[in-house]
């Protein structure tokens, strides 16, 4: 499995992310100075709701943001063992361990990218291939790492 591509695919995924949520924001900015109106609190009202939809917004971009360099210090190596940029194969699936991203398809492979900071992570940390770890009283083999 190719790494590097992996990592460049997540990096694009990352990046349309952060594209829609500054196009989000600019929409709703937009609508904000497209409200003004004599409707006095109602008006006022409005305004804030809007700008709490902003700053919602842009606490989910600054996140984004974080993983886009937080993937940049991720080294393309081998690994023998659970860590941060490992590819991890149980019986459960694949885990690449990087961002908190969810499934992705790669290679014709469902890929699960977590942070190093979730439970699963942490559950299978330094761990080496035919270990087993547990979590939530399920117990998981490591067949492979990449």
């Amino acid at each position: 499995m190719n790494k590097t591509e992996l990592i460049k695919l997540i990096n694009q995924r990352l990046s349309d992310k952060i594209n829609n949520f500054e196009k989000l924001i600019a929409e709703t900015r937009a609508s904000n100075n497209d409200t003004k109106s004599s409707m006095g609190d109602k008006y006022e009202t409005g305004r804030e709701m809007l700008q709490q939809e902003i700053n919602n917004l842009q606490v989910q971009l600054n996140e984004v943001l974080k993983q886009q360099d937080f993937l940049k210090t991720i080294l393309v190596k081998s690994s023998y063992k659970a860590e941060k940029g490992a590819i991890v194969k149980t019986e459960r699936g694949l885990f690449f361990i990087s961002v908190s991203l969810g499934e992705i398809t790669f290679e014709n492979q469902k890929i699960i990218c977590i942070s190093p900071e979730s439970p699963l992570a942490k559950a299978m940390n330094g761990k080496l291939k035919d270990e087993t770890f547990s979590l939530n009283n399920m117990n998981q083999r490591i067949i492979e790492i990449l």
